[in-house]
């Protein structure tokens, strides 16, 4: 018997209104992992375009400071 999955679908396709800005780092958040990895778009559902505005906005949020490049576990169970 054959798995069926559910197709994901680009959040940022279904949605235009919703922009993707280095500026707005929760919503990039959401696209990093606790070690700070980018989230790949086979996991996210995000299409081959946004992905790459993404992974440019994510690099340049952490070149300002305004993401961290890595998350530092020790100081988070503090």
């Amino acid at each position: 018997m054959a798995l069926i999955s559910k197709r994901k679908i680009c959040k940022f396709c279904e949605s235009p209104q919703e922009k993707i800005d280095f500026k707005n780092h929760r919503m990039l958040r959401r696209f990093v992992t606790e070690q700070g990895k980018i989230i790949p778009s086979r996991i996210t559902g995000t299409c081959a375009k946004h992905q790459r505005e993404l992974t440019k906005a994510i690099k340049r949020a952490r070149n300002i400071a305004l993401l961290p490049y890595s998350f530092d576990v020790t100081q988070s169970f503090k």
